[in-house]
């Protein structure tokens, strides 16, 4: 099931349970998962792009091991907001994933968050090659967390 809205993605999640964050690349998709009370994005893995099949088979083995109950995918807007080749590409991921899995998928705008990720790689000091091994996940660790936060804060305004 595909959610475009946080708090319909809400309403769809049980109340506990990990969330798994995706930054689709052409050739790389970037993991990340929550601990199981949503509070905190960690990078995972990255996964080099070979066939959907594949590529979802990881994915899905992964989010099994680790009792997944929803799925983040990073939405690669162009700067003006519009949607280009790109965001259809994740969209047809998306549709694609929702056939293997029951679990809710929901997009977070994801502008900006490979940017955010090398800088935190630059500041921890990493080293070109190891950044360019590990810059995918830690950046949808940050997809991530932002849909965290923003389930947080819809969390708060409905217990007030």
């Amino acid at each position: 099931m595909i959610v475009e809205d946080s708090a319909a993605f809400a309403a769809a999640l049980p109340p506990i349970g990990a969330l798994m964050g995706l930054d689709l690349g052409e050739r790389t998709i970037g993991l990340a998962v929550s601990d199981s009370f949503r509070g905190t994005a960690t990078p995972l893995e990255t996964i080099r792009r070979k066939k959907f099949t594949a590529d979802a088979n990881r994915m899905l083995e992964l989010a099994a091991e680790r009792q997944i109950a929803g799925f983040v995918l990073g939405l690669p807007r162009n700067m003006d907001g519009s949607e280009g080749p790109r965001c259809q590409s994740t969209r047809a991921f998306a549709r694609n994933l929702a056939r293997l899995t029951d679990a809710p998928i929901t997009f977070w705008d994801e502008r900006l968050s490979t940017v955010a990720a090398e800088r935190a790689l630059l500041e921890a000091d990493t080293s070109r090659k190891r950044r360019a091994e590990v810059i995918d996940h830690v950046a949808a660790s940050y997809i991530l967390q932002g849909m965290l936060d923003r389930l947080a804060h819809l969390k708060g305004a409905q217990d007030e």
